[in-house]
């Protein structure tokens, strides 16, 4: 299998240390605007280099990246960068007659009137509207393949096809105990899309209602993390599970729940107050003369970069599904998770706990796609496809999965 993967960041530089132990890989080609990181992804493989190479690509650029992904022959297209570039991307892959595999989906837009109430624009609309061309092409594109959503998709699949007669509610639940020596405020992961799925109206499913829209940060609860991590406060956060779910399971209610704390919730809200949330460009003073810029922008690159994190970070991050329900005439309850150590990962691969949870998963689904075990077309979320060869073939990565009864 030959692999354009765009973006060369945290979770593109997990992604190349995690894809070189594997053998299904014939060459994959590491694109990034930054050339330099592109190519430092690669050179931290030694003895790698008839199997990886560094381009320099603009992932806003539709038209450069189906020529990269001709003249590269590739077979498919790993998106690791953020959501702003999922459609250029998208259709770049599409344009080229090349798979294609993400772990976020294209942009959502409240609902103009009333966006704690109802939805406008969910997330992936913009991607699930073009799936019919995708279809007819007869080529997979892949959306969600992260670990939250990706991994927890997958559990749900999982939960319904072998766990479950009926299911209640599939709950997703995020937590972690995870600290950065030296640093006040240092998310894990990157603060352009955590500020875009925390501050937007979380998304809720419900059989009998659909899809509709809460507050940000509603619905706390206390939820018991394994493996010592152990109670952490979580809250409604908009994320792609709750509009992938209920395509392919059977579920009376989806929810997606974000363990942030109560420090990380008010410098979000401060963030918010004071418009440096905001992608709207605005017109500051430089150097030569005014300047355009993103307030997002500005706030991300204030921030250190969550793939340098590593050596300061201890604790685990645990991405999981809660499931209730009926088996055999009996309630139910279970927690399907997966639980990273970041001592362990960065000992093991030179990547940080939440990068690298993240980037294995798309790894293991190149894998299966490339010998033909998980195999489709048009527009499919993970829980679209059979669960158990992709949670075999994670243990066999040596990153097993747990399940804990609840009840």
């Amino acid at each position: 299998m030959r692999v354009l993967l765009v973006g060369a960041g945290g979770v593109g530089g997990a992604v190349t240390r995690i894809a070189a132990r594997r053998e299904y890989l014939t060459h994959m080609v590491v694109a990034d605007y930054d050339l330099s990181r592109a190519q430092a992804a690669v050179e931290a493989l030694p003895g790698q280099e008839d199997r990886f190479s560094a381009l320099r690509l603009d992932a806003s650029d539709e038209e450069a990246v189906r020529r990269a992904l001709t003249a590269h022959r590739c077979d498919v297209l790993l998106n690791a960068t953020d959501p702003r570039f999922v459609m250029p991307l998208f259709r770049a892959a599409l344009a080229a007659e090349a798979d294609y595999v993400d772990m976020a989906m294209s942009l959502s837009a409240p609902h103009t009137s009333r966006p704690y109430e109802e939805c406008g624009v969910k997330l992936g609309d913009a991607q699930f509207e073009l799936g019919e061309r995708w279809a007819a092409s007869g080529r997979l594109a892949l959306v969600g393949m992260g670990v939250e959503p990706g991994l927890s998709d997958v559990f749900a699949r999982y939960a319904a096809d072998e766990l479950f007669d009926e299911i209640d509610e599939i709950g997703v639940r995020d937590g972690a105990d995870l600290t950065v020596e030296g640093y006040e405020f240092a998310p894990s992961f990157s603060i352009w899309t955590t500020i875009e799925e925390c501050l937007n109206p979380p998304v809720v499913y419900e059989k009998e209602r659909g899809w509709f829209t809460t507050a940000p940060f509603s619905e706390p609860e206390v939820f018991d993390f394994p493996e010592g991590i152990g109670p952490v406060e979580c809250v409604n956060v908009e994320h792609e599970e709750v509009l992938l779910i209920p395509r392919w399971v059977d579920a009376r209610r989806v929810t997606f729940k974000y363990g942030l704390g109560d420090d990380f919730i008010a410098r979000l809200k401060t963030l918010h107050e004071l418009g440096l949330d905001s992608t709207a460009k605005v017109t500051v003073p430089g150097e030569d003369g005014p300047v355009r810029v993103s307030p997002r922008d500005v706030v991300a690159a204030c921030l250190p970069d969550p793939a340098t994190l590593g050596d300061r970070m201890t604790g685990k991050t645990c991405a999981g599904t809660r499931v209730t329900g009926s088996k055999d005439g009996r309630r139910r309850e279970v927690y399907l998770y997966h639980v990273v150590d970041n001592q362990w990962s960065m000992r093991e691969y030179g990547a940080q706990a939440v990068v690298w949870q993240t980037a294995i998963n798309p790894v293991v689904a190149l894998e299966l796609l490339a010998t033909g075990v998980w195999s489709g077309r048009g527009v499919l979320g993970p829980e679209a496809l059979p669960a158990r060869p992709f949670l075999d073939l994670l243990t066999e990565y040596g990153s097993p999965w747990g399940l804990r009864e609840e009840a």
